[in-house]
C-alpha cells in the first residue's frame, strides 16, 4: 500500500510540476519532430546545413528537424532499407532517377511536393530541371530541384586556338578535333570519354543518343534501345573512343586527362570547374555540347523531396521545411556549397549579389550564366515529351547501358550485338 500511495505521489508531483512550472515540458510536447536525411557528410558542408536547419527552427519553434547525413555511396540502400522497416524520413534529398524508383514503389507524396514547387514559383525554375522531377504523366512532381549539374565536353581554349580549331558545334567537329591531337605514341589523346561500364558511360552516351534523336523508351514506355538512330549514336562513340585512353575510363581517369593536359577535351560533369579554378586555369575552359540532329544536354538534380503516408502535422512540417530550403536564399547557400560544381536550378539564385559575388563564380565570367540556363535543353533517357517514365529508373539501376557502351569501346564487341543484347536484357 506505501508502495502505491509513494508511486501516486511521485505521479502527481510530476504532473504539478509540468504544468506549473516554466513551461518548457508543455512546449517540447507541442513541437513536431521531423527528419532530414542528405548526403552532406562532409564538415563544411554540414556546418551551412545546420546553419539552415537554425533558421529554420528559429522561424517555426514548433518544428525539430533531425538530421541524417549518410554517404552518397550508401544513400539508395539506407532509404530502402528505412522503407521496409517503416521509417522513412519525412523528407529526403534525392537523385532524379533514384526518385522514379521511390515514385514507382509509391513512397512521394507527389501532392506535397507539388504544393511546394507551386509556392515557390513554377515559372522560376528552369524548365530542364523541372522536367527531370516530373510525375510520369506529367501533370505533378516527384522531387523540388535544389541544385544540379550539367555535362557536356570541356575544352582548352588556348590549346584548340593554336591548331585553329573554333569551339567544337557537332559531331564532327569533335571527331575532327579528337583525331587532330591524338598521338598515342607520346601518350597524348584528343578527347576523354568514359568508357568503363559505368553510370557516366550511359550519362555520356545518352548526350550523342538524344541529339540523334534516339531514347530508350517511347512515349509507351515501350524499350527503344535496339534502332537504327541508337546503332548510328553507338557507332559514333565507338568510332570516338579510337582517341581516348586506352582502357576503362571512368571518372577519376577523365579527370586526370583533362586537368595534367593529356586531352584538350573531356566529357565531364561542372564538378570539374572547383579542380579548373584552383588550378588558376578558370579564363581558359570553354564548354559545348554534342550537336547533330538536335542539342541535347545531359543534366542532373538533386531534389528534395516529401515521404507518403505521413501524419497531417508532420506532413506540414514536412511541407514548411522544403518550402524554406526551396527559397532562393537558401538554395544560393546550398549551391555554394560547392561553387562551381552545382548548378542553380533556379532563375532566381543566378540574380542573388551572393552567388555572383562569389570568387569561384566571378573566376568564370559569363560562363555559369552559359551553364546554368543550359538547363532549358535538358534531356535525358526515358524523358519523352512531358512524360518522366519511371520504367526508365531501373533500366539504369540495371546498367545495360554502361555495359552495351564498354562492350564496344573496350570488348570491341558489334554495335548490333551490344544494342541487341541490352534490348533483350531489358524486358
Amino acid at each position: 500500500m506505501k508502495k502505491f500511495l509513494a508511486t501516486t505521489c511521485l505521479i502527481a508531483t510530476g504532473l504539478l510540476l509540468g504544468a506549473c512550472g516554466s513551461g518548457k515540458a508543455a512546449d517540447e510536447t507541442k513541437q513536431t519532430t521531423i527528419q532530414f536525411m542528405h548526403s552532406s557528410v562532409e564538415q563544411e558542408r554540414l556546418s551551412v546545413i545546420n546553419e539552415l536547419v537554425a533558421d529554420f527552427e528559429k522561424e517555426n519553434p514548433d518544428i525539430k528537424v533531425k538530421q541524417i547525413p549518410v554517404e552518397e555511396s550508401a544513400f539508395n540502400t539506407k532509404i530502402v532499407t528505412l522503407a521496409r522497416s517503416g521509417e522513412l524520413p519525412e523528407v529526403m534529398e534525392v537523385s532524379q532517377d533514384f526518385a522514379k524508383v521511390m515514385d514507382k514503389d509509391e513512397l512521394i507524396d507527389q501532392s506535397a511536393v507539388q504544393k511546394v514547387i507551386k509556392d515557390a514559383g513554377e515559372e522560376n525554375y528552369y524548365e530542364g530541371a523541372k522536367n527531370l522531377v516530373r510525375s510520369e504523366d506529367g501533370k505533378s512532381y516527384i522531387a523540388a530541384p535544389i541544385s544540379g549539374w550539367i555535362q557536356g565536353i570541356w575544352y582548352d581554349k588556348a590549346k584548340l586556338a593554336e591548331a585553329n580549331f573554333p569551339e567544337p558545334e557537332n559531331w564532327d567537329d569533335i571527331l575532327t578535333i579528337a583525331q587532330h591531337f591524338t598521338d598515342k605514341a607520346n601518350k597524348q589523346y584528343g578527347i576523354a570519354i568514359p568508357t568503363a561500364e559505368s553510370t557516366m558511360s550511359e550519362q555520356a552516351f545518352s548526350q550523342f543518343a538524344l541529339s540523334n534523336e534516339a531514347n530508350v523508351l517511347d512515349s509507351k514506355g515501350n524499350v527503344t534501345i535496339d534502332t537504327t538512330k541508337m546503332k548510328e549514336a553507338l557507332a559514333f562513340y565507338q568510332n570516338l573512343s579510337q582517341y581516348t585512353m586506352p582502357g576503362s575510363n571512368d571518372v577519376t581517369e577523365i579527370k586526370d586527362a583533362f586537368m595534367n593536359g593529356t586531352v584538350p577535351m573531356a566529357i565531364y560533369s561542372t564538378y570539374i570547374l572547383p579542380s579548373v579554378y584552383e588550378e588558376g586555369k578558370a579564363d581558359d575552359i570553354g564548354f559545348a555540347i554534342p550537336t547533330n540532329k538536335d542539342r541535347a544536354v545531359y543534366g542532373t538534380v538533386s531534389g528534395l523531396t516529401i515521404a507518403s503516408g505521413l501524419e497531417d502535422k508532420q506532413k506540414a512540417a514536412a511541407e514548411k521545411f522544403t518550402a524554406f530550403l526551396s527559397q532562393p536564399e537558401n538554395m544560393e547557400k546550398w549551391v555554394l556549397m560547392s561553387p562551381g560544381g552545382a548548378q542553380p536550378v533556379n532563375k532566381q539564385v543566378v540574380e542573388l549579389d551572393g552567388y555572383q559575388d562569389n570568387e569561384v563564380i566571378k573566376a568564370f565570367g559569363d560562363l555559369p550564366s552559359e551553364i546554368a540556363s543550359a538547363f532549358n535543353d535538358v534531356q535525358v533517357f526515358g524523358l519523352v515529351g512531358e512524360k518522366n517514365l519511371t520504367k526508365m529508373g531501373d533500366i539504369t539501376s540495371s546498367g545495360v547501358i554502361g555495359k552495351a557502351v564498354n562492350q564496344v569501346t573496350v570488348g570491341n564487341v558489334d554495335v548490333e550485338k551490344a544494342l541487341a543484347d541490352a534490348q533483350k536484357n531489358t524486358k
